[in-house]
Protein backbone atom coordinates (compact mmCIF):
# COMPACT_ATOMS: atom_id res chain seq x y z
CA UNK A 1 0.00 0.00 0.00
CA UNK A 2 3.07 2.23 1.08
CA UNK A 3 4.94 1.41 -2.08
CA UNK A 4 2.17 2.41 -4.40
CA UNK A 5 1.32 5.42 -3.26
CA UNK A 6 5.16 6.35 -3.48
CA UNK A 7 4.82 5.43 -7.34
CA UNK A 8 1.75 7.76 -7.98
CA UNK A 9 3.35 10.49 -5.85
CA UNK A 10 6.19 10.05 -8.09
CA UNK A 11 4.72 9.88 -11.09
CA UNK A 12 2.25 12.74 -10.43
CA UNK A 13 5.53 14.73 -9.65
CA UNK A 14 7.13 13.49 -13.42
CA UNK A 15 3.66 14.54 -15.02
CA UNK A 16 3.80 18.05 -13.01
CA UNK A 17 7.37 19.16 -14.04
CA UNK A 18 6.55 17.76 -17.64
CA UNK A 19 9.46 15.38 -17.70
CA UNK A 20 9.64 13.02 -20.61
CA UNK A 21 10.04 9.55 -19.84
CA UNK A 22 10.53 8.85 -23.43
CA UNK A 23 13.32 10.55 -23.89
CA UNK A 24 14.88 9.61 -20.87
CA UNK A 25 14.46 6.02 -22.02
CA UNK A 26 16.13 6.73 -25.19
CA UNK A 27 18.83 8.84 -23.54
CA UNK A 28 19.18 5.76 -21.66
CA UNK A 29 19.43 3.65 -24.52
CA UNK A 30 22.24 5.09 -26.18
CA UNK A 31 24.36 5.52 -23.64
CA UNK A 32 24.21 2.02 -21.60
CA UNK A 33 26.87 0.25 -23.89
CA UNK A 34 29.33 3.37 -23.35
CA UNK A 35 28.29 2.89 -19.58
CA UNK A 36 29.01 -0.71 -19.19
CA UNK A 37 31.77 -0.60 -20.84
CA UNK A 38 33.41 1.65 -18.78
CA UNK A 39 31.81 0.02 -15.51
CA UNK A 40 33.23 -3.01 -16.72
CA UNK A 41 36.94 -1.74 -17.60
CA UNK A 42 37.57 -0.09 -14.16
CA UNK A 43 35.01 -1.82 -11.80
CA UNK A 44 36.88 -5.53 -11.78
CA UNK A 45 40.33 -4.11 -10.68
CA UNK A 46 38.60 -2.34 -7.97
CA UNK A 47 37.23 -5.71 -6.99
CA UNK A 48 40.37 -7.25 -6.79
CA UNK A 49 41.29 -4.20 -4.61
CA UNK A 50 38.23 -4.89 -2.76
CA UNK A 51 39.16 -9.07 -2.46
CA UNK A 52 42.25 -7.76 -0.98
CA UNK A 53 40.87 -5.23 1.81
CA UNK A 54 38.28 -8.20 2.97
CA UNK A 55 41.10 -10.35 3.05
CA UNK A 56 42.84 -8.23 5.26
CA UNK A 57 39.58 -7.14 7.34
CA UNK A 58 39.60 -11.21 7.69
CA UNK A 59 43.04 -11.58 9.01
CA UNK A 60 42.55 -8.73 11.70
CA UNK A 61 39.19 -10.15 12.78
CA UNK A 62 40.78 -13.58 13.06
CA UNK A 63 43.93 -12.08 14.99
CA UNK A 64 41.62 -10.58 17.58
CA UNK A 65 39.74 -13.96 17.63
CA UNK A 66 42.31 -15.94 18.61
CA UNK A 67 43.52 -13.85 21.03
CA UNK A 68 40.47 -14.46 23.24
CA UNK A 69 41.00 -17.72 22.87
CA UNK A 70 42.53 -19.48 26.07
CA UNK A 71 45.02 -21.60 23.65
CA UNK A 72 46.05 -21.47 19.94
CA UNK A 73 48.49 -22.77 18.04
CA UNK A 74 52.25 -21.66 17.98
CA UNK A 75 51.28 -19.56 14.32
CA UNK A 76 48.79 -17.68 14.84
CA UNK A 77 48.07 -17.24 11.36
CA UNK A 78 48.23 -20.91 9.72
CA UNK A 79 44.29 -20.93 9.60
CA UNK A 80 43.42 -17.40 8.27
CA UNK A 81 45.90 -18.04 5.58
CA UNK A 82 44.55 -21.34 4.90
CA UNK A 83 41.08 -20.45 4.63
CA UNK A 84 42.29 -17.13 2.48
CA UNK A 85 44.12 -19.77 0.32
CA UNK A 86 41.26 -21.68 0.13
CA UNK A 87 39.17 -18.69 -0.94
CA UNK A 88 41.68 -17.44 -3.68
CA UNK A 89 41.91 -20.67 -5.03
CA UNK A 90 37.62 -20.97 -5.53
CA UNK A 91 38.16 -17.45 -7.46
CA UNK A 92 40.49 -18.73 -9.97
CA UNK A 93 38.96 -21.43 -10.80
CA UNK A 94 39.59 -21.24 -14.44
CA UNK A 95 43.74 -20.67 -14.33
CA UNK A 96 45.52 -22.77 -14.81
CA UNK A 97 49.46 -23.49 -13.85
CA UNK A 98 52.10 -25.86 -15.65
CA UNK A 99 54.86 -27.10 -13.57
CA UNK A 100 53.57 -26.84 -10.21
CA UNK A 101 55.45 -29.93 -9.43
CA UNK A 102 59.02 -27.40 -9.89
CA UNK A 103 58.35 -26.28 -6.51
CA UNK A 104 60.41 -28.45 -4.30
CA UNK A 105 58.17 -29.96 -0.82
CA UNK A 106 61.32 -28.85 1.47
CA UNK A 107 64.37 -26.35 1.16
CA UNK A 108 64.75 -22.66 0.04
CA UNK A 109 64.14 -21.69 -3.55
CA UNK A 110 63.59 -18.72 -5.24
CA UNK A 111 61.34 -17.63 -7.67
CA UNK A 112 61.39 -14.77 -9.73
CA UNK A 113 58.32 -13.58 -11.78
CA UNK A 114 57.15 -10.84 -14.29
CA UNK A 115 55.45 -8.20 -12.59
CA UNK A 116 52.21 -7.75 -14.48
CA UNK A 117 50.32 -4.64 -13.94
CA UNK A 118 48.00 -5.97 -11.32
CA UNK A 119 50.08 -9.39 -10.01
CA UNK A 120 47.08 -11.26 -8.97
CA UNK A 121 48.81 -14.12 -11.31
CA UNK A 122 50.87 -14.36 -7.86
CA UNK A 123 47.78 -14.10 -5.83
CA UNK A 124 46.61 -17.14 -6.96
CA UNK A 125 50.02 -19.24 -7.11
CA UNK A 126 50.34 -18.19 -3.66
CA UNK A 127 47.42 -20.05 -3.13
CA UNK A 128 48.27 -23.02 -4.85
CA UNK A 129 51.17 -24.05 -3.79
CA UNK A 130 49.71 -23.49 0.03
CA UNK A 131 47.21 -25.85 -0.89
CA UNK A 132 49.40 -28.36 -3.15
CA UNK A 133 52.64 -28.41 -1.62
CA UNK A 134 51.94 -27.23 1.31
CA UNK A 135 54.96 -24.33 1.37
CA UNK A 136 54.29 -21.03 2.43
CA UNK A 137 55.56 -18.45 -0.44
CA UNK A 138 57.50 -15.45 1.03
CA UNK A 139 57.67 -12.21 -0.67
CA UNK A 140 59.08 -8.88 -0.83
CA UNK A 141 57.87 -5.64 -1.97
CA UNK A 142 58.01 -2.12 -2.52
CA UNK A 143 58.24 0.44 0.37
CA UNK A 144 55.09 2.12 -0.79
CA UNK A 145 52.83 -1.10 -0.33
CA UNK A 146 53.79 -0.66 3.39
CA UNK A 147 51.91 2.81 3.38
CA UNK A 148 48.70 1.58 2.20
CA UNK A 149 46.34 2.08 4.30
CA UNK A 150 43.81 -0.90 5.34
CA UNK A 151 46.55 -3.60 4.44
CA UNK A 152 48.79 -3.74 7.36
CA UNK A 153 47.18 -6.59 9.23
CA UNK A 154 47.21 -8.66 5.74
CA UNK A 155 50.85 -7.64 4.77
CA UNK A 156 51.87 -8.80 8.41
CA UNK A 157 49.75 -12.10 8.22
CA UNK A 158 51.61 -12.94 4.20
CA UNK A 159 54.63 -11.93 6.13
CA UNK A 160 55.80 -10.10 3.12
CA UNK A 161 58.62 -7.59 4.31
CA UNK A 162 60.41 -5.07 2.68
CA UNK A 163 62.68 -5.80 -0.52
CA UNK A 164 66.19 -5.55 0.57
CA UNK A 165 69.22 -8.03 0.00
CA UNK A 166 69.53 -8.74 3.86
CA UNK A 167 66.48 -9.96 4.13
CA UNK A 168 65.87 -12.12 0.83
CA UNK A 169 69.24 -13.77 1.75
CA UNK A 170 67.96 -14.40 5.79
CA UNK A 171 64.59 -15.95 4.43
CA UNK A 172 66.43 -18.02 2.25
CA UNK A 173 68.69 -19.29 4.73
CA UNK A 174 66.15 -20.17 6.86
CA UNK A 175 64.39 -22.23 4.40
CA UNK A 176 61.48 -20.97 2.71
CA UNK A 177 60.12 -20.22 -0.60
CA UNK A 178 60.70 -17.08 -1.26
CA UNK A 179 59.18 -15.01 -4.59
CA UNK A 180 60.96 -11.57 -6.13
CA UNK A 181 59.56 -9.40 -8.92
CA UNK A 182 63.00 -7.45 -9.97
CA UNK A 183 60.92 -5.25 -12.44
CA UNK A 184 58.49 -4.60 -9.30
CA UNK A 185 56.77 -1.17 -9.84
CA UNK A 186 58.20 0.05 -12.81
CA UNK A 187 57.59 -3.37 -14.93
CA UNK A 188 54.31 -3.49 -13.37
CA UNK A 189 53.18 0.15 -14.65
CA UNK A 190 55.25 0.74 -17.81
CA UNK A 191 55.39 -2.78 -19.28
CA UNK A 192 54.06 -3.14 -22.90
CA UNK A 193 52.41 -6.01 -24.24
CA UNK A 194 55.61 -7.21 -25.58
CA UNK A 195 56.42 -8.03 -22.23
CA UNK A 196 59.96 -6.66 -22.05
CA UNK A 197 61.52 -7.34 -18.40
CA UNK A 198 62.71 -3.61 -17.38
CA UNK A 199 64.99 -4.65 -14.61
CA UNK A 200 67.62 -2.07 -15.11
CA UNK A 201 70.71 -3.11 -12.73
CA UNK A 202 68.37 -4.87 -10.51
CA UNK A 203 70.24 -8.31 -10.78
CA UNK A 204 70.42 -8.43 -6.91
CA UNK A 205 68.67 -11.43 -7.06
CA UNK A 206 71.19 -13.67 -8.68
CA UNK A 207 73.29 -12.75 -6.11
CA UNK A 208 71.15 -13.79 -3.26
CA UNK A 209 70.43 -16.89 -4.73
CA UNK A 210 74.34 -17.39 -4.60
CA UNK A 211 74.96 -16.44 -1.93
CA UNK A 212 72.54 -18.89 -0.60
CA UNK A 213 73.36 -21.31 -2.84
CA UNK A 214 69.91 -21.85 -4.00
CA UNK A 215 67.88 -22.81 -7.04
CA UNK A 216 65.74 -19.73 -8.65
CA UNK A 217 62.43 -20.71 -10.95
CA UNK A 218 61.36 -18.49 -13.24
CA UNK A 219 58.01 -17.97 -13.32
CA UNK A 220 55.79 -16.22 -16.20
CA UNK A 221 52.17 -15.97 -17.13
CA UNK A 222 50.78 -15.89 -20.44
CA UNK A 223 48.40 -12.94 -20.97
CA UNK A 224 48.66 -11.14 -18.06
CA UNK A 225 49.16 -8.24 -19.77
CA UNK A 226 45.83 -8.49 -21.84
CA UNK A 227 44.08 -9.54 -18.91
CA UNK A 228 44.73 -6.07 -16.77
CA UNK A 229 46.31 -3.27 -18.86
CA UNK A 230 47.97 0.32 -17.88
CA UNK A 231 46.98 3.17 -18.97
CA UNK A 232 49.52 4.37 -21.85
CA UNK A 233 48.00 8.05 -22.33
CA UNK A 234 50.34 10.67 -20.53
CA UNK A 235 53.44 7.72 -19.76
CA UNK A 236 55.99 9.83 -20.20
CA UNK A 237 54.81 11.80 -17.86
CA UNK A 238 53.84 9.92 -15.01
CA UNK A 239 56.84 8.09 -15.71
CA UNK A 240 58.89 11.32 -14.71
CA UNK A 241 56.68 11.63 -11.72
CA UNK A 242 57.40 8.10 -10.90
CA UNK A 243 60.85 8.08 -11.13
CA UNK A 244 61.12 11.30 -8.88
CA UNK A 245 58.82 10.79 -6.05
CA UNK A 246 58.44 6.86 -6.57
CA UNK A 247 54.26 7.64 -6.37
CA UNK A 248 52.30 4.81 -8.65
CA UNK A 249 49.81 6.83 -10.31
CA UNK A 250 49.21 5.00 -13.47
CA UNK A 251 45.32 3.94 -13.52
CA UNK A 252 44.59 0.35 -14.34
CA UNK A 253 41.98 -1.61 -16.24
CA UNK A 254 40.22 -4.31 -17.02
CA UNK A 255 40.01 -7.90 -16.48
CA UNK A 256 39.77 -9.00 -19.91
CA UNK A 257 38.19 -12.24 -21.20
CA UNK A 258 41.53 -13.75 -21.51
CA UNK A 259 43.15 -17.40 -20.65
CA UNK A 260 45.69 -17.08 -18.10
CA UNK A 261 48.35 -20.07 -17.99
CA UNK A 262 50.99 -19.75 -15.61
CA UNK A 263 54.25 -21.11 -16.28
CA UNK A 264 56.76 -22.85 -13.87
CA UNK A 265 60.14 -22.86 -15.23
CA UNK A 266 62.58 -25.92 -14.31
CA UNK A 267 64.75 -24.90 -11.71
CA UNK A 268 68.49 -23.42 -12.43
CA UNK A 269 70.76 -25.52 -10.13
CA UNK A 270 73.06 -23.26 -7.75
CA UNK A 271 76.65 -23.02 -9.41
CA UNK A 272 79.53 -21.44 -7.71
CA UNK A 273 81.00 -20.91 -10.05
CA UNK A 274 79.26 -18.18 -11.95
CA UNK A 275 78.39 -15.25 -11.48
CA UNK A 276 75.59 -12.55 -10.67
CA UNK A 277 75.31 -11.04 -14.38
CA UNK A 278 75.89 -13.98 -15.65
CA UNK A 279 73.31 -15.85 -13.71
CA UNK A 280 70.47 -12.79 -14.33
CA UNK A 281 71.38 -13.19 -17.82
CA UNK A 282 70.42 -16.93 -18.02
CA UNK A 283 67.38 -16.39 -16.21
CA UNK A 284 66.66 -13.56 -19.02
CA UNK A 285 66.97 -15.72 -21.63
CA UNK A 286 64.67 -18.18 -20.06
CA UNK A 287 61.60 -15.39 -19.89
CA UNK A 288 62.25 -15.22 -23.32
CA UNK A 289 61.87 -18.91 -23.89
CA UNK A 290 58.25 -19.33 -22.04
Amino acid sequence: MVFNQAISYLLSLLERSNFDLIYLSWLWNLFKPLCMVLCTLFLLPAIILIFMYCSSLFCLIYKHWNRLKAAYSEDLWYGAIKTLAVFWELQSTIWHVEGLENIPTQGPVLIIFYHGALPIDFYYLFAKIWLYRNRRVRVVADKFVFKIPGLATLLEALEIQPSTSAMCRLMLEEGHVLAIAPGGVREALFGDQNYQLIWKERKGFAKVAIDAKVPIIPMFTKNCREAVRAMTLGRRLLSYIYEKTRLPLVPIYGIFPVKLITYLGEPIPYDPNITPEALADRVNIVFFCF
